[in-house]
């Protein structure tokens, strides 16, 4: 198991308990200042670091962690989520399969406001996967590259689902959708978006999220969380295009 750091003391103690049955935990740790590296010696974790510079998300190590692994299967969780034990017993018996896929897309329930968001679940990552020849993309919201077939273990199977321990608050929905969508300039810099994208990428999303995601079902909280999706995409496209107009001059 890989987990990426950075000052994630507040959860990390929760986190390591639920996966103490694994094999190995590698810490890759962007140099911390709190008691994130206390909480992992504590618990006999392996420690590698990776410089933090001006990095606004863990992506660029990531690539990083997954090589500072020892064993030939690596899950990668964040700093707050947890494992249960249904997860980690299938994840064994998968990579025992004599047919297990090169990858598994697992789902993860997500909170905000205090409540379940219905409209991100199954929100599906792919977080485990044989660790020779994946790397991973180092832009915020990317997925690895694995050398091989991938599966999905069904969203119903809510039993096997990473808890997400972050609850959302709006200020800090704030905070990251500043922070990722500065990423997200990087990542898209050959978009020609226009006025088109500013109006119908942040309709859509929004749409996706409370109609077909069912944020409905989770009264005013699922309606702001849609709205905050929706506003995620607009900053994005607006950064994109100010990034493009910025050059020009």
């Amino acid at each position: 198991m890989v987990i990426n750091t950075y000052n994630a003391a507040a959860h990390l103690e929760e986190v390591l308990k639920s996966a103490k049955d694994f094999d190995e935990i590698v810490i890759c740790d962007m140099e911390s200042t709190d008691e994130t590296l206390d909480i992992a010696r504590r618990h006999g974790c392996k420690i590698v670091t990776f410089p933090k510079k001006d990095y606004v998300s863990a992506e660029p190590a990531r690539t990083f962690a997954i090589q500072s692994a020892s064993n030939k299967w690596v899950l990668v969780v964040d700093a707050d989520e947890v494992i249960t034990a249904e997860l980690k017993d299938f994840l064994y018996a998968t990579a025992a399969r004599p047919d297990a896929p090169a990858g598994l897309w697992i789902p993860r329930k997500n909170y905000f406001m205090g409540r379940f968001m219905h409209s991100t679940y199954p929100d599906f990552l792919l977080r485990f996967f044989i660790r020779e020849g994946t790397e991973w993309p180092p832009y915020v919201h990317t997925f690895p590259t694995v050398k091989g077939t991938t599966e999905k273990i069904p969203a119903k199977r809510k039993e096997l689902a990473l808890v997400h321990l972050a609850d959302d608050s709006v200020r800090t929905r704030l905070e990251k959708t500043n922070l990722y969508t500065d990423n997200e300039v990087v990542k898209k810099a050959n978009k020609n978006y226009g006025v088109g994208a500013l109006l119908w990428r942040p309709f859509w999303r929004f749409f996706k999220s409370y109609i077909l995601g069912g944020g409905w079902r989770d009264g005013m909280p699922g309606f702001i969380d849609s709205l905050l999706n929706g506003y995620y995409q607009f900053a994005a496209v607006a950064k994109i295009i100010e990034k493009r107009l910025t050059n020009k001059k």
